[in-house]
């Protein structure tokens, strides 16, 4: 694993502040982890037809590409969930009924998402599987009518689940599905959410999400960061965080060969000289580690400093963009316009920065949106766009970076 660290000093609106950023990145062919996944289908009335011709291509892609070291269990859900199929190792004869048991999937009616989550990890913790990563991936597309629907249930399922060592990744398909449930329910595992427009977008992200799943080489990594001479230290990304004494914890959560964890923290100085311990500690093959983290001090006019800058204006872009679809939905047009005028404003930062690991077009698409609805004051929100855009802020706000084929990471020499 590799472990970097970069403070960066400037001029803050209250004084000297300090940014920084640490960033935790597997070893290029280290070996990665089993996986036990329990695969969770919504097969609720609205994903009849193509919906679910879709995911379960996409489920495929899954079961294909597990090797005879990992796990995998199918449960499917409408009004009630059933665990179809356990969840057991990838061998012949289990994969090719995995497969056929996919292709059989009919829709019912009713979405019982909360008691299927529930399922879903109860069922992972039946098995002992020593040295696999236990995680859920959540297809869905609608939002629960079957048990507890309230934001709050969500929040505290999220939560239980990931204390209990279970890693959530969750897809919303469509226009339908409740973005702050996926939210709630991902962001404890330290992985957002993802979203696909429609049946032809699922397989693409779906295989993004497996290339994740199956690229992990160390779990429950987690920064631990004291700081002297500030007067207060922040993380910027929404991480789960704890404090221990003066020092702070923050849980990144896997970390995959598909993608690198960044953290970002702010500090406003409050003496002449200031500096930071800071260590890491994950487990990788079986073994704890607990690393030394040395923090490479750099200016803002630097290939590191211009990194951590874009870091923390693509947060204020995201943040921005939520703040005014937020506006719109309460039908508050000037303020709305206000968020938008920000969140533009960061978008040509970041375009003036040119980071190729923290590409500016990725945003493109998404504030055009958002500016065709401020001029026209919508009234009723385009769905799928506010989701998509939820979507993407729940996932750089957990600073999940993957390395999707559109977006190839280059190799940046430091």
């Amino acid at each position: 694993m590799k472990q970097k660290a970069w403070a960066m000093e400037r001029d803050g609106e209250q004084g000297k502040e300090v940014l920084l950023l640490v960033t935790l990145e597997a070893e290029e062919n280290t070996p990665r982890a089993p996986v036990a996944v329990n695969l969770l289908i919504d097969r609720s009335a609205s994903m009849r037809g193509a919906p679910l011709v879709a995911a379960v291509d996409a489920a495929q892609s899954l079961v294909a590409q597990a090797g005879p070291r990992d796990y995998i269990g199918l449960l499917a859900f409408d009004g009630v969930p059933e665990q179809l199929l356990p969840v057991r190792a990838m061998e012949p004869d289990a994969k090719t009924e995995l497969s056929e048991r996919l292709s059989s999937l009919e829709t019912g009616s009713g979405t019982a998402l909360h008691e299927a989550v529930e399922l879903g990890s109860s069922s992972l913790h039946r098995v002992l599987i020593p040295g696999a990563r236990r995680k859920l991936l959540l297809l869905t597309d609608g939002e629960p009518s079957v048990g507890p629907a309230a934001l709050a249930d969500f929040k505290t399922l999220g939560a239980k689940v990931a204390e209990s060592g279970v890693t959530l990744h969750a897809l919303g398909l469509g226009r339908h599905y409740i973005p702050e449930m996926l939210e709630a329910l991902s962001s404890p595992s330290g992985t957002g959410f993802a979203h696909a427009d429609d049946a032809e977008a699922l397989p693409t992200t779906v295989a993004g999400m497996v290339t994740e799943l199956f690229g992990e080489v160390a779990s429950d990594a987690r920064v631990h960061v004291l700081p002297s001479g500030f007067s207060e230290l922040r993380c910027r990304h929404r991480y789960s965080t704890r404090l221990e004494g003066d020092a702070m914890s923050v849980l990144l959560g896997a970390v995959s060969q598909a993608c690198l964890r960044r953290a970002l923290f702010s500090g406003r100085v409050a003496a002449t000289e200031w500096h930071f311990s800071l260590t890491a500690s994950y487990l990788e093959n079986g073994d704890t580690r607990r690393p030394s983290i040395p923090v490479v001090l750099v200016t803002p006019d630097s290939v590191q400093g211009r990194r951590v800058t874009a870091v923390n204006v693509e947060l204020d872009l995201v943040a921005s963009e939520g703040a005014a679809w937020k506006s719109l939905s309460r039908r508050d047009v000037e303020a709305a316009g206000r968020a938008l005028a920000q969140a533009e404003a960061s978008l040509r930062e970041l375009v003036r920065l040119g980071v190729e690991d923290v590409p500016a077009r990725r945003h493109l698409e998404r504030l055009a949106d958002l500016r065709l609805a401020v001029e026209r004051r919508v009234a009723e929100l385009p769905a799928l766009v506010v989701r998509r855009a939820k979507a993407e802020g729940a996932r750089t706000s957990v600073s999940q970076v993957m390395r999707l084929p559109a977006f190839p990471k280059k190799k940046v020499e430091h």
